[in-house]
């Protein structure tokens, strides 16, 4: 690699070579074993070689044609101009009892590091003092190199994709007499360039090619983050196989899924955003430059459902007694670590009574939405986009499904079900068209970190959205919904400009829930600025409460962007456990975007951001591509000297609270729904001095609605015959009970205290690495 990088660092390191070689498609078929707590399979990649320097410097590439002597090279993006075709919705009903354990593969032969390296013995050389050449320059072999982390890699090898019948469809030869390595590579560079209304056909073959039989092992090594694979006498990326399997299988205690029981005690697994992402599910490239497509078969037990991202709503396939297979596919190219996964008894939640609002809506655009609908070019790489569909334009509320344990049917009926279709129509009328063709929502375990947590198709929430009024639940969707558009069509291309996704989702959840509501202008804002009180108070408390270099929202600088020659680079404080609890990239960009939208005034920017979303939807950008683009569309008589460099200067890369934040808080007079709130707890400080007597059933409503609020008075004023409340609540809502940990300790009291221990030795187990490791040093 061209640095060393210490892993005992906070920095998370991003390892994959992709400045040489792209992963554009992977191929899942896997097992998952809730009784060894294992996912097991292969994953075939198909790659595209190439140099990003060339890509970069404008120089005309020849597209990949089989007569052709030349290896495919990567190519500049092409206008999108197909349409996607619709994608119905079927729902799951598998609700059996069995827990039949589905078909395996190899056995692991393994050592104790649960790597089946062949590295030493095929070349008798030691791996630790072999070097291999990582780009396409040198005299040693070209290696390719993935992110991996907790995984046992049992085999690599070549694919045959020559011997697929018909695939000489792709070569444009009648026959396929002689088969090279040259042959396959041009067959998959015809593949992975097949033009967008061929998506079909696409995906066909990328299946039947993952089944071809192998050519070959190859030798391959892994170390703590990385899996670096050769061919002996491929000394460049372009002479490199193009299309490779490996087998492997997950750990139980790997980092990137989570083994648990969800609500009614069944077994379940699902991935949790954890800060490694995807490395410890399959080797894969995570850079998110690495944009690719994916399929995958998921066999389970026939009692699982399996969710994914996908956009198909998939439909089991009963493999035989006992055992299902689920199929899902992606088509528009994204970084791999927004795959999401989770299998278990989970049931479809159904409103009592059918609405037309759960059925695709359109309706007439206002001209002021309608100025950029419009079927244009799109900027990015060619795939079945949405925003050149003119019925997906128009289209309000896309197809949806809700899934939850059987134990929280009541809560989901109650709550989330009729608030979905209006997020989702809020979300269509600030914005424009859903980038996503439909969408799953999971309420996941206890265990889940955060409130919510959205991937391409689906959306995680945390059961704590449902306790109380739709509020909570109604703006967290709102959040998760605005990331399809700001996080997962528009990624951030160096992700230490986290702003770029929790800024604008954080922003954009307050204008979705307005319209939601139907609140009129005045109440709109009112709600508006009282949520923008009680942020500027979180902010604060933050700012003086963590490290400044964790303050920073594009701590990198100039920078900002720069990876080494092979593509490697690391995420800054991508492994610090507290930065996964810390607000200040969802607070200080919202209060960014909330300062130039007042600038602009509201017509203007949403105008302004619907076209910035026409314009960049299915690529990857910096916070200077927003901000110059912005600039170019502020009359100058609004601009008042603002400039790229000084949002960089003032907002982005200082720590603690922004001058120009400052002054306007300063300035600022209390809006009238934080005056009625400040007479609100007045009157409460005032009623709570009366001595009378509470029904034990008035306590558990109160609990019940404001369970994360009660339970903080109860720490604050030691109310000891409440203390059960407190440890209910840290061991059924962990995405927000790990606040009170610190509530608890830092009052010193010591049954308080105990209250804390006692819950985490009962809980620890089920929480995530970085929650269990921030809470134990609150603890000990």
């Amino acid at each position: 690699m061209d640095t060393k990088l210490d892993p005992s660092r906070d920095d998370l390191p991003l390892m994959a070579n992709t400045s040489h070689i792209l992963v554009k498609h992977y191929v899942l078929d896997l097992d998952v074993d809730f009784e060894s707590q294992i996912i097991e399979g292969t994953i075939v990649l198909f790659f595209e070689s190439g140099n990003r320097f060339q890509k970069q410097s404008g120089s005309t590439k020849e597209p990949c044609r089989s007569e052709s002597n030349e290896a495919c090279r990567f190519r500049m993006p092409e206008p999108c101009h197909s349409p996607v075709t619709d994608t119905r919705t079927f729902s799951s009903k598998t609700r059996s009892n069995d827990f039949t354990i589905c078909g395996k593969g190899e056995k692991d032969t393994s050592g104790k590091d649960g790597n089946h390296d062949n590295w030493e013995q095929a070349s008798g050389i030691s791996s630790s003092k072999y070097c291999c050449d990582t780009g396409n320059h040198g005299s040693e072999d070209f290696l390719l190199v993935l992110d991996c982390c907790d995984l046992s890699v049992l085999k690599v090898e070549e694919v045959d994709v020559a011997a697929v019948p018909g695939i000489e469809k792709l070569t444009r030869s009648p026959k396929l007499t002689v088969v090279s390595e040259e042959l396959r590579n041009q067959i998959v560079c015809e593949l992975v360039t097949l033009p967008a209304d061929r998506w079909r056909e696409q995906l066909d073959y990328y299946a039947r090619c993952s089944q071809a039989p192998g050519c070959g092992e190859l030798l391959f090594d892994t170390d703590t983050w990385s899996l670096q694979i050769r061919k002996t006498g491929a000394q460049t990326a372009t002479d490199f196989p193009h299309a490779i399997r490996i087998r492997y299988s997950t750990k139980p205690q790997g980092r990137s899924v989570t083994w648990t029981s969800d609500q009614s005690g069944r077994p379940c697994v699902y991935t949790m955003g954890s800060p490694i992402n995807n490395r410890a599910l399959f080797p894969c490239q995570e850079p998110p430059v690495a944009m690719s497509t994916w399929q995958a078969t998921v066999r389970a037990a026939a009692s699982f459902v399996v969710l994914m991202s996908g956009e198909n709503s998939a439909k089991p396939t009963q493999l035989r007694e006992g055992c299902s297979s689920w199929h899902y596919y992606v088509t528009m190219p994204m970084p791999a670590s927004t795959f999401t996964i989770a299998v278990g008894s989970w049931t479809e939640m159904k409103p009592e009574t059918c609405s037309s609002n759960d059925l695709a809506a359109e309706r007439s655009l206002s001209p002021s939405e309608a100025d950029f609908r419009y079927v244009g070019i799109c900027g990015h790489m060619e795939y079945p986009c949405r925003f050149q569909n003119p019925s997906a334009t128009t289209q309000e509320i896309i197809p949806h499904r809700v899934f939850a344990p059987v134990c929280l049917k009541a809560a989901c009926q109650e709550t989330l079900l009729q608030l979905v279709p209006p997020c989702l129509s809020a979300a269509h009328r600030v914005l424009g068209t859903h980038p996503f063709s439909r969408l799953d929502i999971l309420i996941v375990p206890g265990n889940f970190p955060s409130l919510g947590m959205a991937s391409p198709h689906i959306i995680f929430l945390s059961q704590s959205v449902l306790t109380g009024n739709s509020h909570l639940c109604g703006t967290r969707l709102c959040h998760e919904i605005a990331h399809a558009w700001f996080g997962l069509a528009i990624g951030a291309r160096d992700w230490t400009e986290e702003w770029l996704s929790e800024g604008f989702a954080t922003h954009l959840e307050d204008v979705f829930w307005a319209k939601a509501q139907q609140l009129d202008p005045h109440e709109a804002q009112e709600q508006q600025e009282l949520k923008a009180c009680l942020r500027w108070c979180r902010l604060q408390d933050e700012v003086r409460n963590s490290p400044e270099e964790m303050q920073v929202l594009r701590p990198n600088k100039e920078k900002t962007g720069h990876v080494s020659d092979s593509g490697s680079s690391v995420v800054k404080h991508g492994l610090n456990p507290e930065k996964v609890f810390m607000q200040v990239h969802y607070l200080k960009g919202y209060f960014l975007l909330r300062f130039l939208a007042q600038r602009l005034g509201d017509d203007t920017y949403f105008a302004f951001l619907r076209k910035f979303v026409h314009t960049f939807h299915g690529q990857l950008i910096l916070s200077q591509d927003f901000l110059q683009m912005l600039l170019e569309n502020i009359p100058e008589e609004k601009r008042l000297e603002l400039s790229v460099e000084n949002i960089f200067r003032d907002w982005l890369e200082s720590s603690g609270i922004p001058q120009p934040l400052q002054r306007e808080r300063q300035a600022g007079a209390e809006c009238g729904l934080a005056r009625q709130v400040s007479v609100e707890v007045e009157k409460w400080i005032r009623m709570n001095r009366r001595p009378r007597k509470r029904k034990r059933r008035e306590t558990e409503q109160v609990f019940e609605k404001v369970r994360h609020r009660w339970c903080e008075l109860i720490i604050k004023h030691k109310y000891t015959k409440a203390y059960k409340d407190v440890e209910r609540f840290l061991q059924e809502d962990q995405a927000m009970g790990i606040y009170l940990y610190g509530e608890l300790m830092v009052s010193e009291d010591s049954r308080q205290q105990q209250v804390a221990r006692r819950c985490f030795e009962l809980t620890k187990e089920q929480m995530d690495r970085s929650s269990a490791q921030v809470v134990a040093e609150m603890l000990f």
